[in-house]
């Protein structure tokens, strides 16, 4: 069995490939969901707010969702639910396991990888105590009450101040739960300010900035914790411990991108993102493999999501159409001989690079000879910054210079950058904070 484009996770950015990849003129195409239904986490995310840039409309997730579900659906996209992914092979062959077939093994003329991400679990956390009913992840919550009906607590603390946690405060307020605290090891919010705003100050929830969980009290059942302020080094000071009692602990620290089915393809991973190593046109390492979505960088927008998707599914209709004629076809295999990184190098790609406040940039590369007129590239600042600059050099020399009033790591930043601009000439572009 084969497809052109088979995608891997049927949320908004296997959804957004889907339908660009058809708009685009490819109709062999398979999406792979391992839930029971489209929409990925949309689904219990029944708060408003999204939509905004898309749709130019303020939409709930469900109903986000559904647009692009509803223009699937109408297409005739064939998707599989229930349908587990097991391994993708560097020759893009995909294993899936699902219930009345078994396992299956299919060939792809490409892979688009949108597996989206996953919550950083309490045993990666290392908080001290015993294995007591009433801890929970953010996200965890938020599915057991918005899809599955139960009230988890009554008094509850919350550590991090992630987006999920901080809609998940205001979420637990509005059914009837006393929202104590909200602790955050970092001196900044993790989450939108929007978010804090609307989830936190419009509830008089208190927000504890460097400072943490030190304990987790009881033994059956969570009956208080103890939270602490932290210095410069993230370590508790002695004598700032707080008690709070409650029964619910909600974790909201941090996601990382699901990349398990990337490895076992032998896409370079990114130390930072902990997403692929793409291009502009969001292919990795491996041709013909592309990524797309928060499996690639955790997103502060669904909407930027659906953006970056529509590009990577318009991308794969190119290499399908290039796979099409022999002489690209045999192009490809030789490319496909290298591993990784020398693979990405002998592409002769630019490479972009943040330093200075930038953590890190999405494309990391640009390839000059196919790239667009303008390419958007997203990153985050590893701290707060007032009243600096973003400044982009062009291998070493200052290209352009952008005031910025207020960046945060919680949201996302961006420069575009014009093909015009670079000449054919330029080997490396960097982007850094400066004052």
């Amino acid at each position: 069995m084969r497809h052109d484009i088979v995608i891997i996770g049927g949320g908004p950015a296997g959804l957004a490939a889907a339908v660009s990849a058809y708009e685009n003129g490819i109709e062999d195409i398979l999406i792979l969901e391992r839930d029971e239904r489209l929409g990925g986490i949309l689904n219990q995310c029944i708060h408003n707010g999204f939509g905004l840039h898309t749709f130019k409309e303020e939409l709930t997730g469900p109903e986000y969702a559904a647009r692009y579900i509803d223009k699937a659906l109408n297409y005739g996209i064939p998707y599989k639910l229930g349908a587990m992914v097991t391994e993708v092979t560097k020759d893009r062959k995909v294993t899936y396991v699902r219930e009345g077939e078994g396992v299956v093994t299919i060939e792809a003329g490409t892979v688009i990888l949108a597996m989206g991400c996953r919550e950083r679990p309490r045993g990666a956390l290392g908080l001290p105590g015993f294995r007591q009913a009433g801890v929970y992840t953010a996200g965890t919550a938020q599915r057991l009450m918005n899809i599955e009906g139960y009230k988890i607590g009554k008094e509850v603390v919350i550590l991090g101040s992630g987006d999920i946690g901080l809609i998940m405060a205001r979420r637990m307020t509005l059914e009837g739960a006393k929202v104590k605290v909200v602790a955050e090891l970092m001196p900044y919010s993790g989450g939108l300010k929007r978010n804090i705003v609307q989830c936190l100050n419009d509830f008089d929830i208190p927000l504890k900035l460097s400072h943490t969980v030190t304990c987790v009290h009881g033994k059956d059942r969570v009956t208080g914790v103890t939270i602490s302020e932290v210095g410069p080094d993230r370590r508790p000071i002695p004598g700032t411990e707080e008690y709070y009692d409650c029964d619910t602990l909600l974790l909201s620290c941090g996601l990382l991108p699901e990349n398990e089915l990337s490895k076992t393809a032998g896409v370079e991973l990114d130390r930072v993102t902990g997403g692929a190593v793409v291009s502009d046109d969001l292919e990795t390492s491996v041709p013909g493999i592309f990524s797309c979505g928060n499996v690639l960088h955790v997103h502060d927008l669904v909407d930027y999501v659906s953006q970056e998707a529509e590009r990577a599914g318009l991308k794969a209709v190119g290499y399908v159409r290039a796979l099409a004629n022999e002489a690209l076809n045999e192009h490809a295999e030789v490319v496909a001989d290298t591993d990784g990184e020398s693979g990405v190098e002998a592409s002769g790609r630019i490479r972009i690079k943040g330093e200075g406040g930038v953590r890190y940039t999405v494309p990391q590369f640009l390839n000059y000879e196919s790239m667009d007129e303008k390419v958007t590239v997203r990153f985050r600042v590893g701290d707060v910054y007032k009243d600096r600059s973003l400044v982009l050099y062009y291998d070493g020399e200052e290209k352009k210079r952008m005031k910025k009033r207020v960046m945060a790591p919680g949201e996302m930043e961006n420069v575009v950058i014009t093909k015009a601009g670079l000449n054919g000439k330029v080997k490396e572009i960097v982007i850094r904070v400066e004052e």
